[in-house]
Parts: structure tokens; sequence; C-alpha cells
């Protein structure tokens, strides 16, 4: 007589195994003036567990200014929104892009220090490409700070802050020396992912291959 395969003991003994694996981690480096971040930070969100949101200087990474290139720039803005069309993602440029935005961008950094980075990145890419607006104005960075939960006065005070430009300087510059020349860059374990197509292709086959611990769109 063959073996009895009870189901609900082989689901049981799965589900254990699901719960014993480790959380998947990532890194995503990112520039609130980066469409491409943008494009990328939801879908990198909802894939991993726990992310760690840096930010970085697209301009030192890419070793040139798109404020400076208008032909460069305008390859980007046609790139960003056919992606945008394949992701069915809003993309409503800001008014002054391209334009970096350092005041967001240190307080950025501020809300990721606090653990409120995915908020705050998420809500500034939707103000800035989903809205059209300036994210270095207060008034915008005061309704970012509101969606991520994190006091008004800090997230002034650090957007002032100008000691922070170094830090997202040396990020883009330690990333151009691994090999990487555009934003956004995601880091799973050791493998680094450049460019807003392969983060997301990282992040699917991520979720794929553990969806009981993947977040539900």
């Amino acid at each position: 007589m063959g073996q009895v395969i009870d189901l609900a003991q082989r689901r049981e003994a799965a589900q254990r195994r699901t719960r014993t694996r480790e959380p998947q981690r990532a890194q995503l480096f990112f520039d609130l003036a980066c469409p491409f971040s943008y494009l990328a930070a939801e879908r990198v969100e909802r894939a991993f567990t726990q992310v760690t949101w840096t930010a970085t200087s697209a301009e030192t990474l890419q070793r040139r200014s798109l404020a400076d290139d208008r032909e460069w720039a305008d390859r980007v803005r046609a790139a960003a929104e056919r992606r945008a069309v394949d992701l069915r993602l809003p993309l409503q440029w800001p008014e002054h892009f391209p334009r970096e935005v350092p005041a967001a961008m240190r307080a950025a950094a501020y809300a990721a220090e606090e653990g409120r980075g995915g908020e705050f990145v998420l809500a500034a890419g939707r103000l800035a490409f989903a809205g059209g607006f300036d994210l270095d104005d207060p008034e915008i960075l005061a309704e970012a700070a509101a969606a991520a939960g994190i006091p008004l006065y800090d997230c002034l005070s650090a957007a002032g802050d100008f000691a922070r430009d170094g830090t997202a300087e040396s990020i883009g510059r330690k990333l151009l020396a691994a090999g990487a020349d555009r934003l956004p860059v995601l880091r799973v374990g050791r493998s680094l992912f450049w460019g807003e197509q392969r983060v997301g292709a990282a992040a699917a086959s991520v979720r794929q291959a553990t969806p009981a611990l993947a977040r539900r769109g």
C-alpha cells in the first residue's frame, strides 16, 4: 500500500519554512530630482520587507548636470514618459525640471535616519512627478513631512543643513567606483542593480521567489 500524503501537514511544514526565512532586505539609492527614482520607488517598497533609503547625488554619480545639457534632458524626459506609460503611472513634470532639489534631499536623508525614509520619498516623489510641485518649496516640503509623520521643524532644519550635501556626493562617488552610472541603484545582498528597468526586474524576481514575504501592492 502506498504512503498516504497528509496535505495539511505538508502545507503546515511549508508555512513553517516560510516563517523562518530571512526578511528580504534591500538598499535603494535615490535622488528626488530623478524621475526614474520616482518610477521605481513604489515597486521597491512593495517588493521588499525592509528597505534602506539612501539619498544620493545623481549629478555626482553621472559626472554631469542634467540642467546644463538640454539635449540630454530632453532624452531623459522622453524615456521617463515612455516608462510611465508602460508602468501606468502618472507623470507630470515639475515646473523647474531639470533642477536639483538639495533642500528636499537633505530632508529625505533626515527622514531616513528617523526610520521614515520610505514614507518621505514616496510622498515627495508623488508631489514632484505626479503633482508637478517644486520640492524645495517649504510648503511642499511641509506636505511631505506630514505624510511621513516627521516634525515640520526638524524637517526644515535638516533641509537647511548644507553639511548633508557632502554625504550624498560621497555616496554617488562610491557607486560610480562600483560601476554604477545612473540612478536609481538597488543593492540586494552583494549585488548592485542600476537603472530603473533593472531595479524593477530585480524586485520582481524577489517577489516571485518569496511571495509569502513580499508586500502586496
